[in-house]
């Protein structure tokens, strides 16, 4: 199955064509994508482990770099416009530990818009609202490896949100949490207005937040289109590494 739309090209924020990308060890991690996101969705990645979720995410802006074509807002990646890139494209790793380096959750949140040569009073009203959208405000003096995992997700999403970007690349987000976290988590990314891709493995969320979901295995898209008809098809999930429960 790979179901496909028609996407105003005015509207597009992510283009990727022909993508491709192999590790110095000789494994192929992506093996011809093609896919287009518009401004405001957000979009489900799902597969087994090493479909190339991960992979595909770290292209974004620019952490690794394949073979193909990527635009974001309508630019070519390219060596000349990284630091523009990163700027555009929030990425939150799997584990926030690899996020989070500072001494205090201000410190970490800070770390973008400083690095972007901002103005003191707009980092610090960068910082503000980053934290208030998280649900997090009052932590700017707290030790980021004591807090909780589901508090540290919620640091590492605002140490991108003060960047300002138009969209929100997730990996994992909500590996590890429990229950009542998850849900937390699940609000919290509702609420937000970027446009997101998310890997994820829990079916749950995805029906509840993904109104689109991209499939992957083996390097390559192998359905895209309304999640609820993807997570109908259990031959397609099953043939991939997937299960509904």
């Amino acid at each position: 199955m790979r179901a496909t739309r028609a996407r105003p090209a005015v509207d597009t924020v992510i283009e990727i064509g022909n993508l491709r990308f192999a590790y110095p060890d000789g494994v192929q991690a992506l093996r011809g994508i093609d896919l287009a996101i518009t401004a405001g969705e957000k979009v489900a990645l799902l597969g087994p482990n090493g479909a190339g979720k991960t992979t595909l995410l770290l292209q974004l802006n620019g952490i690794l770099r394949g073979k193909g074509d990527i635009h974001i807002m309508g630019q070519p990646l390219n060596n000349g416009n990284l630091k523009h890139f990163r700027a555009q494209v929030g990425l939150v790793f799997e584990n926030p530990d690899d996020q989070l380096f500072s001494p205090t959750v201000f410190d970490d949140v800070a770390f973008g818009p400083l690095y972007m040569g901002l103005p003191k009073e707009e980092v610090l009203e960068r910082v503000r609202l980053a934290l208030e959208q998280v649900g997090m405000a009052g932590f700017e003096e707290r030790l980021p490896h004591h807090l909780s995992l589901g508090q540290k997700k919620r640091i590492a999403i605002a140490t991108v949100l003060s960047m300002s970007p138009a969209i929100l690349a997730l990996d994992e987000p909500f590996s590890s949490l429990d229950p009542g976290a998850r849900r937390e988590l699940m609000y919290l990314l509702q609420a937000l207005p970027q446009t997101m891709i998310v890997s994820t493995h829990h079916i749950s969320i995805i029906r509840h937040l993904f109104p689109r979901t991209v499939v992957m295995d083996d390097g390559r898209i192998v359905a895209d289109g309304d999640t609820e008809a993807i997570l109908a098809d259990t031959a397609l999930l099953e043939a991939h590494g997937l299960e509904v429960f």
